[in-house]
């Protein structure tokens, strides 16, 4: 069940989706245990597929790629004319995602940060969804995994029974982690960016003015300037002037990349 189509984006497929058809497209593989994999994509995640051939390779291999930034809404909207209203932003898609899965009696796992970060989410999310059934969580590594730690990793989630699985790892292990794991997971895996430690309390969210106008990148760049500085500073330049080239027809993105010699195995 996929309820969009794709526009490239700089040579990344991004999904001309939003909030409803996103989630009814999780809920959907959910229900069916089926695998699916989904990002939700800002500037930084689409610019590490224009600038890797290989990780453009698995962004444009997963099932759903939903414009998390406005930027990339407002890309979509330029290029292909087709009216989105809103992005999908992974906090917002992720609460969206355990209201319905509480409903739906659907048991959720979460997989990286810090044990701290899982904790406060867990506690932060049965607060808001008080019979949403957690399966199970998972701190990341922060290195590489072994293929035997990724073989149990994988046994955990599925003997935890959980049916859909949220990511978050950072950009771009996490859509890195998507792609290897995609066919592993009986069910929907979701890189959510930097959704575990916005719900858990522990970064703060921009204004809503603020991201309405696209200006999230600027109360980041602020909040984690030693951090962020070559993300923004630099990423967000290239990202306008290759899209004006693209809008020109100055410049054209037909690569669909190159499919990765070896798995990374993040984790």
């Amino acid at each position: 069940m996929n309820l969009s189509r794709k526009g490239n984006v700089l040579g990344v497929l991004v999904d001309v989706i939003d909030y409803d058809a996103t989630v009814e497209s999780v809920m959907h593989a959910a229900r069916e245990r089926r695998p699916y994999a989904v990002t939700a994509l800002a500037v930084h995640g689409l610019m590490t597929g224009v600038l890797d051939a290989e990780q453009r390779f698995r962004l444009n291999s997963l099932n759903l790629a939903v414009p998390d930034g406005q930027p990339v809404r407002w890309a979509l909207n330029q290029l292909f004319h087709v009216g989105l209203r809103d992005r999908v932003y992974g906090p917002k898609l992720t609460l969206a995602i355990c209201e319905r899965a509480e409903k739906a009696k659907l048991p959720v796992f979460f997989y990286g940060g810090t044990p701290e970060i899982l904790s406060s989410l867990r506690k932060n999310l049965l607060n808001r969804f008080p019979q949403l059934e957690i399966a199970g969580t998972q701190p990341s590594k922060f290195r590489r995994l072994s293929v035997i730690e990724k073989a149990s990793l994988i046994d955990k989630i599925r003997e935890s029974g959980a049916a859909i699985v949220f990511v978050g790892l950072g950009c771009p292990r996490q859509e890195i982690w998507a792609y290897e794991y995609r066919e592993s997971i009986n069910g929907p895996i979701l890189a959510v960016g930097a959704a575990f430690p916005f719900l858990a309390g522990m970064l703060r969210q921009a204004p809503g003015w603020m991201q309405e106008r696209g200006l999230e990148w600027l109360f980041r760049l602020w909040t984690e300037p030693w951090r962020l500085w070559k993300r923004y500073l630099l990423l967000n330049p290239l990202f306008l002037l290759l899209l004006l080239l693209q809008r020109l027809k100055i410049a054209r993105f037909e690569d669909p990349g190159k499919c990765p010699t070896k798995e990374l195995l993040f984790g």
